[in-house]
C-alpha cells in the first residue's frame, strides 16, 4: 500500500436474501474485504464470483472479521445462526427486522458474550441500497462507540441515522415510520375505492392525491409540538369539534359509493371518544393519548 491508500474495514455478512445481497454488493463495490455466509450456499456462490470470501459456516464467518453484520429473516434466525460462534471482542450489527424488546434482549445477549452491539432498521428497499441519490438510510441504536467507529463503513450501503444508546430505539423508529406509511396506504386505498365504480381515471386522481398527502405531511410537526407542550389547542386550524361534525359526510359518501367504511370508522370513533372527554377546541392530537394503554 502507498501512504495515500486507505485500508477499508473488513466485513462479515450473515444472510444473503434480497437485502443482504444488496448490502454485500455495495460493500464489494466500495472495496471492502467481505466474508459472507448464507444458510443456502448457492446464494453465496454468486457473490464469490464478485470477490467475496465465502465461509462454510457461521462460526467460520464470525471468526474471519471483527465487524459482523447480520441481515437474516427474524430474531430467532439470528440466535440460531450465531449459536456456537465466539463473539468475544466482536462488533455485532444486527440489521434483522425485530421488535424493540427483541433488540434490547439481543443487545444484552451479545454483551454477555463479550460483544458490542448495534441494532439497525433499514428504511429502504434493496434497489435503493448502494444508490445514495435514492435516499435510503438505516436507523442505528445501541453502542455509541461502535457506531462512531464503523459509521463510515455502515454508511456505504445507505445513509446512517443514530437514534440513541437504547438498543430498541432503531426498531421502534423503524416500526413507527412504517406504521404511518401503512396508515397512508389505507387512506389512499379508501380514496381509490370511492372512485372505483365511476368514470374517473385513477391515474388522474393519483397526482392530486399525492400532492394533497405531501401538503398535509407537515402537520406532523405541529402534532409533535403539541405533544411536547401538552397544549393540544396550540396552533389549531380545524378543531376537533368541527372535524367530528364532518365525519358523517365521509361515511355517507362511502356507503353511497358502495365502499366499506371499515378503514375510516375506527379513527372516527377515536375522534368522537376524544371529543366526549376532552375539548372541542383541541387538534386531533388527543387521539394519540387514547391509543396509549
Amino acid at each position: 500500500m502507498t501512504q495515500h491508500t486507505v485500508e477499508k474495514t473488513s466485513v462479515t455478512l450473515l444472510g444473503l436474501g434480497a437485502m443482504g445481497t444488496a448490502l454485500a454488493r455495495a460493500w464489494l463495490a466500495a472495496g471492502h474485504p467481505l466474508t459472507v455466509w448464507n444458510r443456502t450456499p448457492a446464494r453465496a456462490a454468486v457473490l464469490a464470483a464478485e470477490g467475496a470470501g465465502v465461509a462454510d459456516s457461521a462460526v467460520e464467518a464470525v471468526a474471519a472479521n471483527t465487524l459482523i453484520v447480520a441481515c437474516l429473516l427474524d430474531d430467532a434466525s439470528v440466535e440460531e445462526a450465531l449459536a456456537g460462534t465466539d463473539l468475544a471482542g466482536k462488533d455485532l450489527v444486527n440489521l434483522t427486522t425485530s421488535t424493540p424488546a427483541q433488540a434490547r434482549a439481543r443487545a444484552e445477549w451479545a454483551r454477555e458474550r463479550g460483544a458490542r452491539y448495534l441494532d439497525g432498521g433499514i428504511m429502504a428497499v434493496p434497489q435503493m441500497i448502494g444508490v445514495p441519490e435514492a435516499g435510503g438510510y438505516a436507523f442505528y441504536s445501541g453502542s455509541p462507540e461502535l457506531f462512531e467507529q464503523h459509521q463510515e463503513t455502515l454508511g456505504v450501503p445507505a445513509g446512517t441515522t443514530y437514534v440513541g444508546k437504547d438498543a430498541g430505539f432503531a426498531a421502534l423508529h423503524d416500526v413507527a415510520l412504517l406504521s404511518a406509511m401503512y396508515g397512508m396506504f389505507a387512506g389512499a386505498a379508501h380514496a381509490f375505492a370511492l372512485i372505483r365504480k365511476e368514470d374517473i381515471d385513477p391515474t388522474s386522481l393519483a397526482p392530486r392525491l399525492a400532492d394533497w398527502l405531501v401538503a398535509m405531511a407537515p402537520a406532523v410537526h405541529q402534532t409533535a409540538d403539541q405533544l411536547r407542550s401538552g397544549d393540544y389547542t396550540q396552533g389549531v386550524t380545524s378543531n376537533l369539534a368541527m372535524q367530528v361534525a364532518g365525519t358523517p359526510t365521509f361515511l355517507s359518501t362511502a356507503e353511497q359509493q358502495g365502499v366499506s367504511t371499515e378503514l375510516l370508522r375506527p379513527y372516527f370513533e377515536l375522534m368522537r371518544r376524544r371529543l366526549a372527554e376532552g375539548s372541542g377546541e383541541e387538534d386531533l392530537t388527543g387521539v394519540i393519548d387514547l391509543l396509549v394503554h
